[in-house]
């Protein structure tokens, strides 16, 4: 569904109750995309706000599923623009909301430059929602920064995984049932955003042991399928360059 005609914004189901909501964005030599998620629950919970100057149209978006004023959660991976860029104008819009992050994200920056205390999350906890929930895993340095970490939704068992498989272009297609790993690849030898810590393919396992059937990326398509398999063929990739 387009949200907005102007900039192509557009929502679309890709889970039960999970929604991706998609922003195409022109940038020199080609075209770019930034993805959140929406959790429409009791609690509804919202993963990546999006740069401060999309706010409008993401909140245009969130809209035509639920009351924005009814967030409880405004969560992300880590501290950076596209991440949590308008995170004080989501908590200005919804009253009850909180910011969601790890430990170490809420010690360093957000507590500082967020409205409202963030709730911090500690690695394997469990946040109710209503019929979801979602479990934290710290990643650090995967992709980047030292903070970094990704949900789980449990009853999907949709992979909220942030940078992990960014792809290029508009990211037309909400969800797919192709490969992700070349795209991403393609995209990660023009701009290598990997720290490539030691540590990457162990936290790439574990969230594989999840078996996770959507992988919710913030730029690109999001997959269903095997998820489990995806991360590890990511994990193989990153382990030869």
């Amino acid at each position: 569904m387009i949200t907005n005609t102007s900039s192509g914004t557009n929502i679309h189901e890709i889970a039960p109750g999970l929604y991706r909501i998609n922003t195409p964005i022109p940038i020199p030599g080609g075209d770019f995309n930034f993805n959140q998620y929406l959790i429409a629950d009791d609690a509804p919970l919202l993963f990546h706000t999006g740069p401060k100057k999309l706010f409008p149209l993401v909140a245009e978006a969130i809209g035509r599923v639920l009351a924005l004023e009814s967030l409880r959660y405004v969560a992300f991976s880590h501290y950076e623009a596209d991440e949590c860029g308008s995170l004080n104008e989501f908590l200005g819009a919804a009253p009850n909301a909180v910011p969601v992050c790890g430990q170490v994200a809420a010690l360093v920056s957000v507590n500082d430059v967020a409205d409202r205390p963030a709730q911090p999350l500690s690695d394997g906890e469990t946040l109710d929602l209503g019929t979801h929930s979602v479990r934290w895993y710290d990643t650090p340095h995967l992709p980047h920064g030292w903070e970094c970490g990704l949900l789980m939704e449990t009853h999907t068992r949709t992979l909220l995984c942030g940078d992990l498989f960014t792809q290029g272009g508009k990211g037309t297609e909400p969800v797919t049932e192709s490969d992700i790993v070349g795209p991403s690849e393609a995209f990660r030898r023009q701009m290598d955003y990997y720290a490539h810590t030691p540590q990457t393919g162990e936290m790439l396992e574990r969230l594989a042991a999840a078996s996770p059937m959507v992988l919710a990326c913030m730029h690109g398509s999001a997959y269903r399928g095997d998820g489990a398999a995806m991360l590890r063929s990511l994990a193989g990739a990153l382990a030869e360059s």
